[in-house]
């Protein structure tokens, strides 16, 4: 084997691979050098989720006729010309991969008129072969085709998903753009249809507005607003109270001077902030802009610039852990509670399952596993021990009086797995004893518990029954999550729920299973479709 030089067309095929993932990629290189161009208006026109046609048009500056071939060459970029430049990095694009890489895999249409030019030019490439430049027919700006995307790699094309899924991916990315750049207007359609209308501006409004499309319409109300500034640090952010908390941390962004960035030093930093106000297994919602000297980040790390690297590390996580710990600490106790939103259930339901009686099978001792959670014991109890403490608390009637509370037996076989009930704190937690020590167990957990096998059981003798809401719920969504409930619209139905879809990004409420008839069902359901977004992004998840 001989060590030759690879043909152009390969190397930029194989730059593709690590630029051009998927039709969103495409479309975010594309916006970005819009934005690089001065851009105020970007309409992003998309087909088949992007993978027949992607259009995008900008009123930037535009390209001259001399550059636009150049354009189309690799490692060729108006942005840095010296190490210098490349040390205090503004732009958002500066390797100069991106069009090439694009072109080498698409049948690819640069047109562009100058600022100062008569007219427009365009030129074409055809996996990789370049025509133009020509005389074309343009306004001041840009416009970039791209179609048949992989069309000359068509094993990378069948790791594209359907056109649905491909055409989110798309509009969850320019939400997220949009919040970058308040001042730039945003038009997004697909298949004809105009889908996203963001206006520019700078008011308080236009930014609520563009935060409540990607957050959600109450993440405003539940956050808290954080202005700090230190040195060469600046930053600006919404981030919600440890009550508006996600089951995936879907509605985190993070920008460093415009950039999107997904950088650990920053997650980490964050949930410090909010571990002692967290439940755990449950991720905290905010929109965070940083705004340091370009000289002490490098975001020269990956093709994708998703990656950052920090000159001094230690000094930007303790500045964000510090804002955001001290504005949460300044928050009164109530606000914090992730349990005042949620009526507490029958205790009596949850004491009795203390006090039953029953084999050491019957359910698992908390002592053994109270390293992992409070009330790991009463998770891992077993059905039929659930099902006779579920059965016995339909018997109680009143609150128990703890003054005269179980004493321990003699024998420890008498006494059940998960001990007597000695207090209750704060209305939330019960103290138990058994023969291994002290149990806490979390009512609510326990009570979710109890439904929860309930509901196992019933499905499994196709007993489940639903009952209509007097009055339907009406949800705003993202276009992900209404997609996710559409697709497992009918396991929705086995479990006696009736969600319908009212709009790209509304869902309706109807039915639920009636042993869920006193629950929150606004929040069981945002739980339920967080958890089907799961299945999409690659996570295990059963059904019963």
């Amino acid at each position: 084997m001989f060590i030759r030089k690879l043909p152009n067309q390969l190397i930029d095929q194989i730059a593709a691979g690590e630029v051009v993932e998927r039709p969103a990629s495409v479309v975010k290189e594309l916006v970005e050098n819009a934005l690089d161009a001065g851009a105020t208006i970007i309409d992003i026109e998309v087909q088949t989720g992007g993978k027949k046609r992607i259009k995008i048009t900008d009123n930037g500056q535009g390209i001259s006729i001399d550059d636009l071939a150049m354009a189309l060459q690799r490692h060729a970029t108006s942005k840095i010309h010296t190490l210098e430049d490349l040390e205090s990095l503004l732009s958002m694009g500066f390797r100069g991969e991106a069009l090439p890489s694009i072109a080498s895999v698409s049948r690819f249409e640069l047109i562009s008129r100058h600022k100062d030019a008569d007219m427009a030019y365009q030129v074409n490439a055809h996996g990789g072969e370049i025509e133009g430049p020509m005389p074309a027919a343009h306004p001041v700006g840009t416009t970039v085709i791209v179609s048949d995307l992989f069309f000359n790699t068509p094993a990378r094309r069948r790791f594209l998903k359907t056109d649905k899924t491909e055409y989110l991916r798309i509009d969850e990315l320019i939400k997220r753009v949009s919040l970058s750049r308040f001042d730039v207007t945003f038009r997004l359609s697909h298949n004809g249809k105009m889908i996203r209308n963001a206006q520019g501006g700078d008011s308080e409004i236009l930014r609520h507005q563009r935060i409540n499309q990607l957050c959600g319409k109450d993440f405003i109300e539940n956050a808290i607003f954080i202005e700090q500034q230190r040195g060469h640090l600046k930053m600006s952010d919404w981030v919600a109270k440890p009550s508006w908390n996600r089951a995936q941390p879907d509605r985190q962004f993070f920008y460093i001077n415009n950039r999107m960035i997904k950088d650990k030093l920053v997650g980490h930093a964050i949930r410090q902030a909010y571990q002692d106000v967290l439940f755990h297994g449950r991720f905290p919602a905010f929109v965070l802009y940083l705004d340091i000297d370009p000289e002490l980040v490098d975001v020269n790390v990956h093709p994708t610039k998703h990656e950052v690297r920090f000159r001094d590390s230690k000094l930007v996580h303790d500045f964000i852990f510090g804002s955001i710990h001290q504005s949460l600490a300044q928050t009164r106790v109530g606000e914090m509670s992730a349990t005042t939103a949620e009526p507490l259930p029958d205790y009596s339901q949850i004491q009795h399952r203390l006090n039953l009686g029953g084999s050491s099978q019957g359910g698992v001792s908390s002592y053994q596993n109270y390293s992992n959670t409070p009330s790991q014991g009463i998770r891992e109890a077993s059905l039929d021990y659930l099902n006779q403490a579920a059965s016995a608390s339909d018997q109680m009637s009143q609150m128990p009086d703890f003054s005269q509370a179980t004493e321990l037996p003699e024998n420890n076989e008498d006494i059940p797995p998960l001990g007597y009930a000695k207090a209750q704190i704060h209305g939330v937690f019960i103290i138990a004893e058994n023969q291994h020590g002290l149990i806490i167990v979390d009512m609510h957990a326990a009570h979710e518990r109890i439904t929860y096998e309930r509901m196992k059981q019933r499905f499994a003798d196709d007993a489940l029954k639903n009952q209509k809401l007097l009055v339907p719920i009406q949800l705003s969504v993202s276009s992900r999550e209404v997609n996710a409930v559409e697709t497992h619209q009918q396991w929705f139905e086995q479990l006696g729920f009736e969600v319908t879809v009212a709009g790209e990004e509304s869902l309706v409420i109807r039915k639920i299973p009636a042993l869920l008839a006193n629950a929150d069902v606004e929040n069981l359901i945002k739980l339920i479709y967080e958890t089907l977004l799961k299945i999409e992004d690659g996570h295990s998840f059963k059904y019963f």
